[in-house]
């Protein structure tokens, strides 16, 4: 048993405590913040650029509405296919928790059942007898106290 604790505290590394985020997370961190502030660019770029483009009084719209309607049909396609990727990872998360997480939780609350009974059988035929017993020594050892007084020490009776 005690080798096994000490195995168990030796598998286990400390651990370090930082107090901000790494370099490396602040680099993340930035090189995301860039990335979505250049496509904000972009995207308003796009659209002052066709917003010019359509006030042009020879521009086609009909042609321009129609390239709009062929990327929105693309933009609901790439939504469908997030959306099914979306239900497939739900359908594995619940697979999960089903399979996997359901009878580690059924385990755990089996032993916590057993556990229970053996404290309680632990409780019942051992601390029990152990305290009734301490208190029959203490009213034995009260009773000795009370039958035979307590001597005065032998040279306390002489100085008197």
């Amino acid at each position: 048993m005690e080798n096994e604790i000490k195995a168990t505290e030796e598998s286990v590394e400390p651990i370090d405590i930082q107090a901000g985020p790494t370099p490396e997370e602040l680099r993340r961190q930035r090189m995301a913040i860039t990335g979505i502030i250049i496509g904000v660019l972009v995207i308003l770029a796009l659209i002052i650029a066709s917003v010019v483009f359509l006030l042009n009084p020879g521009t086609d719209t009909a042609r321009f509405r129609d390239v709009f309607i062929i990327f929105m049909a693309l933009e609901s396609i790439i939504i469908g296919l997030v959306l099914i990727i979306l239900v497939v990872q739900l359908a594995r998360l619940i697979n999960l928790l089903q399979n996997e997480i359901k009878p580690i939780l059924d385990s755990t609350n089996e032993t916590v059942s057993t556990l229970r009974g053996t404290t309680q059988f632990l409780s019942d035929n051992l601390a029990e007898p152990v305290i009734k017993l301490n208190e029959y020594f203490a009213g034995l050892q009260h009773f000795m106290k009370l039958v035979r007084p307590a001597r005065k020490n032998k040279n306390n009776q002489s100085n008197e």
